[in-house]
C-alpha cells in the first residue's frame, strides 16, 4: 500500500459518505409507497437504464422478482428492459438505440404501471423516451439520476437524485437506493 493509494481510498469513502448524506429519505420512502400501491394493484413495474444503470436496473429486478416475492403472499410484476439483449438489439438496428426502451413499453404498459428510468447523465436519450412515453400511457415513473445535470430529473414524475456528477459516486448511490426500495419488500413480514 502507498500513501497515494491510501489517500485517494480515504477521499473516495469521505466523498461517497458526503453523497449518501444528502440523499433524499423522503423521496425513498415514496417510491417505496409506489411501488408497493404498484405490487397491490397487480400492476407490473418496468426500469431501464444503460451500461451500469442497466446492470443496476438487472439487479433490482432479481431483487424484487425472486427477494422481495419469494414465499410471499404478495408478489411483485416486474420486468428489466434492459434484460432482452434480441430485442434490444433489434430495436437499436432497426429503428435506432433511442428507440429500444419506449417500443417494448408500447406493447405491454398500462395506465397505472410504473417504469423507472435510470441515467448517471440524466440525458441518455432512450431512458427518457420511455419516461416521456410512460408519462403519457398514464404510468407512474422514478428517475434515478443525477441532482446536477441532465433532463430526466425534471421528466420524472419523482426524482432520485444523487447530487454528484461522479459516476462512481453516482452508480453507488443508485445501488443503496435500489437496495432500500428492495428491502423494504425482503424484510417486510
Amino acid at each position: 500500500m502507498t500513501q497515494d493509494d491510501l489517500a485517494f481510498t480515504t477521499g473516495y469513502l469521505d466523498d461517497l459518505r458526503h453523497v449518501i448524506g444528502e440523499l433524499d429519505a423522503g423521496a425513498i420512502a415514496t417510491a417505496i409507497d409506489w411501488m408497493r400501491q404498484a405490487r397491490d394493484a397487480d400492476a407490473t413495474i418496468y426500469i431501464c437504464g444503460n451500461g451500469g444503470s442497466a446492470s443496476i436496473a438487472s439487479q433490482m429486478v432479481v431483487d424484487i422478482v425472486k427477494g422481495a416475492s419469494l414465499r410471499k403472499q404478495a408478489r411483485f410484476r416486474m420486468v428489466g428492459l434492459t434484460d432482452s439483449i434480441a430485442t434490444i438489439t433489434a430495436y437499436a438496428n432497426d429503428e435506432g438505440y433511442e428507440t429500444v426502451f419506449e417500443e417494448p413499453l408500447k406493447n405491454f404498459a398500462r395506465a397505472g404501471d410504473l417504469v423507472i428510468g435510470i441515467s448517471g447523465s440524466g440525458n441518455s436519450e432512450n431512458v427518457l423516451r420511455a419516461i416521456r412515453y410512460a408519462n403519457l400511457s398514464g404510468c407512474r415513473t422514478i428517475a434515478l439520476t443525477s441532482g446536477e445535470s441532465g433532463q430526466l430529473r425534471d421528466e420524472a414524475q419523482l426524482a432520485l437524485a444523487v447530487l454528484s456528477s461522479h459516476m462512481g459516486r453516482l452508480e453507488d448511490c443508485f445501488f443503496i437506493m435500489t437496495h432500500v426500495l428492495c428491502y423494504a419488500f425482503i424484510e417486510d413480514d
